[in-house]
């Protein structure tokens, strides 16, 4: 291959000029063509070069399987759903609640029960005229209040008692609850208002 001299003489050797003698510079090594590894699934380019899944289709590099997610892509599991807490109520007479004061329980009192799936009830009296229609109705005992108690439910599922400045008070396990105040509850935990209505809560799950 000819070469060119400083001077301008085609030279026929690549070291030194076959005219004047004058030493040639050397050529340059040609630049070699970087290569970009590419994905070849895709064909998205690889960068680093050492990611093992393709950014752009999840090809793993290294086991070469088609579409998996990358690690960062991963889900976490789900929560478990919270658990629901459900609770009943008995509704009962309980001769030994009452005082010399008392009047005799009804005859043919039924015993009920009733599960509590709502947020919020009332323990009372039913009154057409005042509007007020308790969740638990206790009518059968004129010492109970119209609006005696609330059973509220808590974001965990329990229930809490709060007796609303009934007139005759209401207790739970036999000892007095202080008005407005909420007192948590417990599964078998007894509630008895009036003359001798006893209400014992049960926890069902």
């Amino acid at each position: 291959m000819a070469s060119v001299c400083p001077k301008g003489h085609d030279s026929e050797d690549s070291d030194f000029c076959s005219v004047c003698g004058v030493k040639l510079p050397a050529a340059s090594a040609p630049t070699a063509t970087a290569t970009v590894a590419k994905c070849p699934d895709c064909g998205a380019a690889r960068h680093p070069e050492d990611t093992v899944f393709c950014e752009d289709c999840g090809y793993n590099f290294t086991s070469g399987a088609h579409g998996e997610p990358k690690p960062s892509a991963v889900a976490a599991p789900e929560a478990p759903p919270p658990v629901v807490t459900e609770w009943e109520i008995a509704v009962s007479i309980d001769p030994a609640l009452k005082t010399a004061d008392s009047p005799d329980p009804p005859a043919g009192f039924q015993a009920c029960r009733m599960m509590l799936m709502g947020d919020s009830y009332l323990i009372g009296r039913r009154s057409d005229k005042r509007g007020v229609f308790p969740e638990i109705s206790l009518d059968a005992d004129d010492a109970v209040s119209h609006r005696h108690a609330l059973l509220n439910r808590t974001e965990d599922g329990g229930l809490v008692l709060r007796d609303i400045r009934s007139s005759n008070g209401t207790r739970l396990n036999g000892a007095d609850v202080a008005p407005l105040t909420d007192v948590a509850l417990k599964d078998g935990d007894v509630i008895t208002v009036g003359h001798w209505t006893r209400l014992e809560l049960r926890r069902v799950s």
